[in-house]
């Protein structure tokens, strides 16, 4: 039995999950994103409700939007400010009184999926969220890939738009949150689809009445999707080239539109060097409990 969280800027999904990896007595609530001691209360509060059932080692395990260092622990989080630059799992364990493990909510969704979703049977899967921005995560014979630093399927940052000399105002290159330019994470995932729209037409609409408007045959909204489709396929196909996934799980908002995550697919085989006949990009499976089913899964390897 595990205490499980998908921990976001707006809210903690919070929930039970047992050895059946079945999710129970499940709560939704704000994220507390400037207040420690709130923060920390989410959890003491939870836990409370199940101490008795509990054992001293049964651990609590977050999935969250951010990165920890493997060596130190140190919280890189862009949206919850409480715990960026803290040390999460040893400061929470200290806390609560048990044991604290954190990952990736990208890696815990792309794990769920490998280990019981849509993604099972696959040796080598890459998993993508295409959510507020764009997201991933790597897993090789049922394990996360990460990096030293803790970094793995990151797909999201380094430029890829850059303004030509001739007409510079002519291509997209918006500020990241990571403090660059021109990253994915700008232009791709919800909030890239609406600059994009805005960028190529001066028109402002939220990226599910883009994608209603373009399977409604509306010429604006296609001309924006097959911009920003193009962009993310030839980006998916160059990282499917070097690292030979044979499935990527497509989860995020922008996952709902089944015909968008078809027409991605199309193109992202189309740009392969060695395409496969079949959909590679496939929607999730275990849709919004891929957060915390992976978190479970996480602690116990």
């Amino acid at each position: 039995m595990k205490i499980c969280a998908d921990v976001g800027g707006s809210f903690i999904d919070i929930a039970v999950v047992d050895e059946n990896a079945s999710i129970q007595h499940r709560k939704k609530i704000p994220t507390p994103t400037g207040d420690w001691d709130a923060f920390t209360g989410v959890f003491a509060d939870f836990q409370s409700d199940f101490v008795a059932q509990l054992r001293d080692d049964d651990p609590i395990s977050i999935a969250f939007a951010g990165l920890a260092a493997p060596d130190t622990g140190i919280m890189t989080s862009a949206n919850i400010e409480c715990i960026h630059g803290r040390p999460l799992a040893r400061d929470l364990a200290a806390a609560l009184g048990r044991p604290v493990f954190v990952i990736n909510d990208a890696d815990a969704f792309v794990l769920a999926e490998a280990i019981m979703g849509v993604a099972q049977g696959h040796r080598r899967v890459f998993g993508l969220i295409l959510g507020t921005g764009v997201g991933g995560g790597l897993i090789e014979d049922g394990r996360i890939v990460t990096g030293p630093s803790g970094i793995g399927g990151e797909w999201g940052h380094g430029q890829i738009m850059i303004p030509t000399p001739k007409a510079p105002d002519a291509v997209p290159v918006f500020e990241c949150g990571c403090g660059r330019k021109g990253c994915l994470d700008t232009i791709g995932g919800a909030r890239g689809l609406e600059r994009l729209h805005h960028f190529l037409h001066d028109r402002t609409a939220k990226s599910s009445q883009i994608t209603a408007a373009w399977e409604d045959g509306d010429a604006t909204a296609t001309a924006t999707i097959d911009y920003f489709c193009d962009i993310l396929a030839g980006s998916l196909a160059m990282i499917l080239n070097t690292y030979p996934a044979t499935v990527v799980p497509v989860g995020g908002g922008l996952s709902n539109s089944a015909a968008l995550i078809r027409e991605l697919d199309q193109r992202v085989r189309r740009d392969m060097l060695d395409a496969p006949a079949h959909p590679i990009l496939v929607a999730t499976l275990l849709g919004g409990n891929a957060g915390l089913l992976g978190a479970a899964l996480a602690a116990d390897q």
